[in-house]
């Protein structure tokens, strides 16, 4: 997703996404370590996706 896709969502919705996020990213990892992972790359995709909703949040509470 694009850095403005998510400004355009609520914080709730922003947090449901970070919580989703987090939990597929911990699932990618195990799936890496057990070595069932095709596609190492969707590893530093879903941290980059963490980060901008991460940011996101922070840029609402600056406001």
């Amino acid at each position: 997703m694009k850095g403005n896709e998510f400004q355009s969502m609520t914080d709730v919705e922003l947090t449901k996404k970070l919580q989703d996020l987090k939990s597929e990213l911990f699932n990618l990892r195990f799936r890496h370590a057990s070595g069932q992972l095709e596609n190492p790359v969707s590893i530093r995709t879903c941290k980059r996706n963490i980060a901008r909703v991460n940011t996101e949040i922070r840029a609402r509470k600056a406001k």
